[in-house]
């Protein structure tokens, strides 16, 4: 039995939105130190962008996440203020 390479992983462009929510809960890696956790996070804020999702307090409280060296409510108001650095895109009318 031969042991075959992982697949190949296509990356989102730097600039789109998925890449720019994903970046945002990475780089809150000292607060959520589960990969899954950020992971999961990331997700929940493509759907917020999306209008699908809950906004970052009801996030942060309701994602199970594992937090350390913050409270919930500064992880909700840090995730807040980075999510105003999002560029959404343009909508054609």
């Amino acid at each position: 039995m031969a042991t075959l390479p992982p697949p190949k992983t296509i990356e989102f462009p730097a600039d789109s939105l998925e890449k720019q929510v994903y970046n945002i809960a990475n780089d809150l890696k000292e607060f959520l130190p589960i990969e899954s956790d950020r992971n999961r996070l990331g997700y929940m804020l493509f759907k917020y962008v999306n209008k699908e999702g809950d906004e970052p307090s009801v996030m942060v409280k309701s994602g199970k996440f594992t937090i350390q060296g913050t409270t919930k409510e500064e992880l909700a108001e840090l995730i807040a203020e980075k999510l105003k650095s999002v560029k959404l895109p343009e909508t054609e009318a």
